[in-house]
């Protein structure tokens, strides 16, 4: 394989790990900052100071902080991210079921998002500059500059107060049948879908555009090469590495748009439970939950940085 393509690939990864290194510090920092004395949260203000004393120090909270972080860092590492101070359950037994549900919710996101959204946006670059490409470029400028609260609300009042065709909360109910499941996601996917194929179609069309710009693109015209042959045939291939940019970032969105849908929808997922945590102050949910976030994006980042350069022919003919 290209050598120029490994040390470039293991420059991406060791940059991911690096970030994730510090993001765990600032996420350790900063709810050590927001979070009261853990000790005594949990034994309450009727606590004796040499109850709380000994608490702290059964739990290691009179250590330096450089030495709680290295335990709770590797913790994450093996599976064990702590106990809830709230009800004293182990925090991966609370996130198990809780993350299924969220990856459960943004899968059938995804699988709706994604072929439609390409498709569109690939679309609109063949018959760039028609009527039907402004209109629905005209449409996603739109649906972007909407924040994710105020469609989710939209499509509460519609759907399901006025038309009382879909139930505004998910999963109220058991799913018995492939009709109550619909029902069930219809909302909280609709919600999620808009805004991630609306910017997914921008950035896909984008993409093939440029490609069409370059040389190649211009000799396959002169040719006599029909638009939609020039498109799929020579500026897709060439276009893969900046369209999977294009999906890990809209995709990212799925991050902040579904705490604002689970939130909504009252979706027992994990972006919930960061917000009821969050309430309750209860710290080592929080920074478990926080963690497993920016994870994801740092995920979804580097595997579109790394398709980049791999799908790029000219690095992979060098």
């Amino acid at each position: 394989m290209n050598t120029r393509l490994i040390g470039l690939a293991s420059a991406r990864i060791g940059s991911a790990l690096v970030t994730l290194v510090l993001v765990s510090i600032v996420i350790f920092a900063l709810s050590g900052l927001l979070s009261t004395d853990v000790a005594q949260a949990i034994l309450g203000q009727s606590a004796t100071p040499e109850a709380v004393a000994g608490l702290r120090k059964a739990m290691h909270l009179d250590q330096p902080g450089w030495r709680r972080y290295i335990s709770w860092a590797t913790g994450m590492l093996s599976g064990d991210p702590g106990i809830s101070l709230v009800n004293g359950i182990p925090v991966a037994e609370l996130i198990g079921p809780r993350l299924a549900n969220s990856l459960t919710l943004a899968g059938i996101t995804v699988v709706v998002s994604v072929p439609l959204a390409l498709t569109v946006g690939i679309l609109l670059a063949i018959k760039r500059g028609s009527a039907l490409d402004r209109t629905v470029s005209l449409l996603t400028i739109g649906i972007v500059s909407i924040p994710d609260f105020v469609i989710a609300t939209l499509a509460v009042l519609l759907f399901a107060v006025t038309l009382h065709w879909l139930p505004a909360l998910a999963l109220g109910r058991d799913l018995d049948s492939p009709a109550a499941y619909f029902r069930a996601f219809a909302l909280p996917v609709f919600s999620l879908s808009l805004l991630v194929i609306a910017q997914m179609i921008r950035m896909t069309r984008a993409a093939l555009i440029s490609a069409l710009s370059s040389s190649y693109a211009e000799a396959a015209l002169l040719k006599g090469a029909s638009p939609a042959r020039i498109v799929l045939r020579h500026a897709l291939p060439n276009a893969i590495g900046p369209i999977a940019t294009a999906v890990a970032l809209s995709l990212s969105v799925l991050l902040g748009g579904v705490i604002v849908v689970e939130i909504i929808f009252s979706y027992p997922g994990v972006a919930k439970l960061m917000v009821d945590a969050v309430s309750t102050r209860d710290m080592p949910l929080v920074q478990a939950v926080a963690l497993i976030f920016c994870s994801t994006y740092l995920l979804l980042v580097t595997t579109a940085d790394l398709v980049a350069p791999f799908s790029n022919p000219r690095l992979r003919r060098r």
